[in-house]
């Protein structure tokens, strides 16, 4: 399991985005050589973990659960085939981390990484798509489609900051002993939210909005 590419956004403006400025940081590219990344802040105030990378609309995006996402190559290799061959590059999805034998859709909210040497994360949920993402793939019908497949990839929090480059090593540290997955949470959010009170699980290391809507679910049921 490795890091494939580390990807960074610019600020570059999008009819589609919903940030204050019509900017949006989602066309992210590999980057060379040693790149920091520590934990941001609070959702609202904090943008991305990843240093230079450029989060636009602080309101949705960003922040200490969302500090940083990954997305397995193999999704979008996949994905190249389900779109008649159309290449896919790292960070097309807006990823920061492309990775390479990872399972990052099947993995375990609470699940911790360490990437290369000092570098630990922590999973906290699957990607919501919106219209940005949308806008910027250009394919038709995006968002029921990504919605439909269910290979999210991952939200991460940052653990322990570190320093990380293209090829580091990537090693599962802990894995918690429920079954709640970024793709199960993801599911539960928008398609299956009878599955709502499952994420429970995962408790206190699952996004915080997931854990709300989980817990007002449950309650409401009885």
């Amino acid at each position: 399991m490795k890091l494939l590419t580390v990807n960074i956004g610019r600020p570059t403006p999008s009819a589609q985005t919903a940030g204050p400025d019509g900017l949006t940081g989602i066309d992210k590219r590999p980057v060379e050589g040693p790149v920091e990344v520590v934990e941001p802040g609070p959702k609202g105030v904090g943008g991305s973990g990843v240093a230079g990378d450029a989060v636009c609309d602080l309101r949705h995006h960003g922040g200490s659960d969302q500090a940083v996402y990954a997305f397995a190559r193999e999704e979008l290799d996949a994905w190249e085939r389900e779109l008649g061959g159309r290449k896919l590059a790292n960070g097309v999805f807006g990823e920061n981390f492309t990775t390479l034998g990872l399972d990052v859709s099947g993995a375990r909210i609470g699940e911790r990484w360490r990437v290369g040497a000092d570098l630990v994360l922590e999973v906290t949920s699957g990607r919501i798509p919106c219209r940005t993402f949308a806008g910027h793939l250009g394919e038709k019908g995006w968002v029921r489609r990504f919605t439909q497949q269910g290979a999210t990839g991952a939200y991460l929090r940052v653990i322990e900051p570190g320093t990380v480059r293209a090829g580091d090593r990537i090693e599962i540290v802990h894995r918690p002993d429920h079954e709640v997955t970024a793709a199960l949470q993801f599911r539960a959010v928008t398609t299956e939210r009878t599955l709502l009170p499952a994420l429970l699980a995962a408790g206190e290391a699952l996004h915080p909005e997931a854990l709300r809507q989980a817990r007002e679910y449950a309650a409401q049921q009885g």
